[in-house]
């Protein structure tokens, strides 16, 4: 494989770029991944964190070349020489089907239409002109597609890890690459030592028993920065503003009628404000939808009133996030005790597509929690979970949830005495946010 250019990068310093990849950069459609902001919301907490989907996307295909390297320099007779190429597309692809201010539009286009940006990232990638680059490159694009999202039945599940796993490039570039912009240093981890103690166990990748520190770190910094970045309070509030202001008028606006990859292409987080704010109507969602969205771009946010903890195991837990209306009835329930418009109450979860770095995430297309260890017993290799090996991540696993209640500023000790009736009533602990 031959490199013809290179990227400067803060966390990777160097990525190199091969003539089919620069080929991939140069498209609009990987362009508009610029306009699009890793973290949607947190820079109005960490300033720094203006970070983009583009160059998160360069260095998960530089990681992910960087897992298969390791891997194939072992099992010479398990790869091709076009597999590397393959491998480090499929990375730079994985992000390519996210909307504006990333996760926060899956929210929406979930909610609304039944679709994820993996559905939308194998579009872009069959449907626009991806295509043909990727067919000139000797590539097909269906199967690129569908590495794109670690779902490829034509290679091994190994391969498929590399892009979406426990352990993936996507967690080992964004821990670092989130941790840098925001000035956050809990998402500091030792990716080398996690790479290098990578193995095959007949056809999926485990980590060696003696860089098991290293792993747990891995899920120690994601914990730390799900608390610190990721579900901060003042991060979600901006990120509930903007993902209710859609919501609120997608039916005026359509920003998820798409019909064609086109049409999705021109929707970024520029493009998407400036639709807002342009509407021209009187309704009450559009009035409410503009407000939100002049309070995100003017740091005038949502307050957090009302925390209740919420064990991963709890039914409740469960309900809300996979039954919205749930959700909209408790909004329901704490406007009508604080006896003011419903449409002035938020509820927040961690939950998925919304939030997808919770530390308990399988989000189900990692077939649950599962993290191989290989290690020694009795001098002999044996395979094993990593929650049997390691009281840390075993720990991680129950991790306790917060479900918040927002409102604005002038609603928030109504708000806050509704919320304490309500859950108050139910046997859980709350935490008072004012």
């Amino acid at each position: 494989m031959e490199y013809v250019g290179e990227i400067r990068d803060p966390v990777h310093k160097y990525i190199h770029i091969t003539d089919l990849e620069r080929s991939v950069i140069d498209t609009p459609v990987f362009q508009r991944l610029r306009r699009i902001k890793q973290l949607a919301g947190a820079h109005l907490t960490y300033p720094g964190a203006m970070h983009t989907r583009f160059l998160h996307s360069l260095g998960v295909m530089f990681t992910a070349g960087k897992i298969f390297s390791h891997i194939a320099n072992y099992h010479l007779g398990r790869v091709n020489g076009d597999d590397l190429q393959l491998v480090r597309l499929a990375g730079m692809l994985h992000d390519i089907g996210h909307g504006p201010f990333s996760h926060t539009f899956e929210e929406v286009l979930t909610e609304r239409k039944g679709i994820t940006h993996e559905d939308v990232a194998k579009m872009l990638i069959r449907k626009t002109e991806l295509r043909d680059i990727v067919s000139k490159g000797g590539f097909n694009p269906d199967e690129v597609s569908e590495l794109s999202i670690g779902k490829c039945s034509m290679k091994e599940k190994w391969v498929n890890q590399i892009i979406s796993s426990h352990f993936d490039a996507d967690i080992l570039d964004y821990l670092r690459r989130d941790s840098f912009f925001t000035g956050v240093e809990y998402g500091l981890i030792d990716a080398e030592r996690i790479i290098d103690s990578m193995v095959l166990w007949n056809d999926s990748i485990a980590i060696d028993e003696a860089a098991l520190y290293a792993l747990e770190s891995l899920f120690i910094a994601r914990y730390m920065m799900f608390k610190a970045v990721y579900f901060h309070r003042t991060v979600r509030a901006a990120v509930i503003m903007l993902s209710r202001a859609m919501l609120l008028v997608d039916d005026i606006i359509g920003l998820t009628d798409f019909k064609t990859s086109e049409e999705y292409i021109l929707l970024d987080d520029y493009s998407v404000i400036d639709k807002i704010m342009s509407i021209d109507e009187n309704s009450e969602e559009a009035r409410l939808a503009k407000k939100l969205v002049s309070g995100y771009l003017n740091r005038s946010l949502l307050k957090s009133v009302f925390e209740v903890l919420i064990h991963h195991d709890d039914p409740l837990y469960h309900s809300l996030i996979s039954r919205p209306l749930l959700r909209k009835s408790l909004e329901n329930e704490i406007a009508e005790k604080a006896n003011i418009n419903p449409r002035m109450v938020f509820l927040d979860l961690p939950s998925v597509p919304s939030l997808p770095y919770h530390p308990d995430y399988s989000g189900g297309k990692h077939g649950g929690f599962e993290v191989k260890i290989v290690g020694k017993e009795n001098g002999e290799k044996k395979l094993k979970q990593v929650f049997e090996v390691s009281p840390i991540v075993q720990s991680l696993r129950g991790f306790i949830g917060l479900a918040r209640v927002y409102t604005f500023p002038e609603l928030r000790e109504k708000v806050f005495e509704a919320s304490k009736r309500i859950f108050g009533e139910r046997p859980y602990s709350f935490k008072v946010s004012l």
